[in-house]
């Protein structure tokens, strides 16, 4: 309860800081469907300081955010030295899952096609995301099914990054998370096919999970039932704890964008996992 509770609290803060951040880098705008949410937003770095491209799903419990909304994410990065999509997707509750997840595949695809058209190199790209976007990414990058069925070419990605992402639907999650999954999923809905930890397939995609023990809203055990079945599966897989003080849900997973990699760990890690790969 009480890391609920300074999760809740901990929004203030971050608003806060939200509307003292700067603007630097103007970013294309893509559509790649007709609802409003079928976008992405393109940032390119003044001087670029690798060939690898971050494709990033942003969070807000699927029912909440846009590329538009995270754009201080796309400056950091950008800031940073990299070229980064910022994917859009429609929302619950009015739209059900799959409809993420399909929105998720047609937007990398487009990107990709964005992107080689910008005669940019596609061969490395990362896959990250926070919270809900490490739900919706960690199943492109390891649901074969879903890969064939929205024809997702995985080729290109060389690693996975997700932050705070509810892989597994346990029994003792939080009421918040609860409520959300309710909102995510049509009555009857078989639940298994949209949780990540029973999708994974084995390939060449290696993973960074960033995970709170002080979360508030999505459990360490989470990220422990995902990493158990990397392994067991066969794919790499590095387990982060976060160790900041700024530890609750919404600062590590999209909060500690508003800061320098020298203020918060779990930042610099997010970067020099991307850089090692």
């Amino acid at each position: 309860m009480n890391d609920f509770l300074r999760e809740s609290f901990s929004y203030f803060g971050i608003y806060r800081k939200l509307f003292r951040l700067k603007k630097h880098y103007q970013p294309a705008r893509v559509s790649y469907g007709t609802d409003k949410d079928q976008y992405f937003l393109y940032y390119e770095p003044d001087e670029p300081v690798s060939d690898k491209i971050v494709f990033w799903i942003h969070g807000g419990g699927w029912n909440a955010g846009n590329p538009a909304f995270f754009d201080y994410v796309g400056q950091c990065m950008a800031g940073e030295g990299y070229r980064m999509v910022s994917a859009g997707y429609r929302l619950s509750p009015k739209y059900k899952y799959p409809c993420q997840v399909k929105d998720v595949c047609d937007c990398y695809n487009a990107a990709v096609s964005y992107l080689k058209g910008r005669d940019l190199d596609t061969r490395r790209i990362i896959v990250a995301g926070p919270s809900a976007g490490a739900h919706l990414g960690s199943i492109l990058c390891y649901c074969r099914k879903v890969q064939e069925k929205y024809g997702v070419d995985i080729s290109k990605i060389c690693g996975f990054i997700g932050s705070g992402g509810p892989y597994s639907f346990r029994k003792d999650q939080s009421f918040a998370l609860t409520m959300l999954l309710d909102q995510l999923f049509r009555k009857g809905y078989d639940r298994r096919n949209g949780e990540p930890v029973r999708l994974m397939s084995k390939n060449h995609i290696p993973m960074l999970l960033i995970q709170s023990r002080h979360d508030g809203l999505v459990g360490y055990a989470c990220a422990e039932d995902f990493a158990e079945k990397a392994e067991k599966t066969g794919n790499r897989c590095e387990l982060y704890s976060v160790t900041d003080r700024k530890d609750t849900h919404s600062w590590y997973t999209a909060g500690m964008f508003m800061e320098t990699r020298e203020e918060n760990k779990g930042l610099d890690k997010f970067f020099s996992w991307i850089e090692e790969i």
